[in-house]
């Protein structure tokens, strides 16, 4: 679970009724993107030869430049999700985590699904004695990351979510 119960207006379109713009919108997509690529290698390592969750970012990148409908990343978003079905550990996360990534097109609160996801692949790819610490490294990598734009949106909503988001945001 990473999606809260009650949709929080700031990561809901102005044309939704909420009040995030496109601009916004397509740099927590952009953002997303780059989280879920960082360690997409957990992924593709195991399976090289499934393009679900590349395809994935690519279609958030696309969607961003215009290029893709929201349908298309959204889908390509599910597809990635699929590749991760049957796996487990820091390439299923990595999987998942390209798949939010794609459906921040349709729902842009999916942004903290990449990172969460981001976060635990490489915490899983750890050793055990170091899992906490690449955690908190990936999450600060992340963080860092952040464009100015959306910075204090998006640590807010770590703040807020990180219960439901597996406490990974606690770095």
């Amino acid at each position: 679970m990473i999606l809260p119960k009650v949709r929080d207006p700031r990561f809901v379109t102005i044309r939704r009724g909420g009040i995030l713009t496109d601009p916004h919108h397509h740099l927590l997509a952009l953002w997303a993107a780059a989280c879920a690529e960082h360690v997409l290698e957990h992924f593709e390592t195991v399976r090289p030869e499934d393009p679900r969750p590349r395809q994935a970012i690519e279609h958030a990148r696309a969607w961003v430049r215009g290029e893709v409908g929201m349908m298309q990343a959204r889908v390509a978003g599910g597809h990635a999700m699929g590749a991760a079905r049957d796996l487990r550990g820091a390439a299923r996360h990595a999987a998942y985590a390209a798949g939010q990534a794609g459906v921040v097109a349709h729902v842009a609160a999916h942004e903290l699904g990449a990172a969460a996801y981001a976060i635990k692949a490489v915490r899983a790819a750890a050793p055990a004695d170091g899992s906490e610490a690449a955690g908190r490294a990936e999450c600060r990598w992340q963080r860092d990351r952040l464009p100015e734009e959306i910075r204090e949106l998006v640590l807010d909503d770590q703040r807020l979510r990180n219960d439901i988001c597996w406490s990974v945001f606690d770095c």
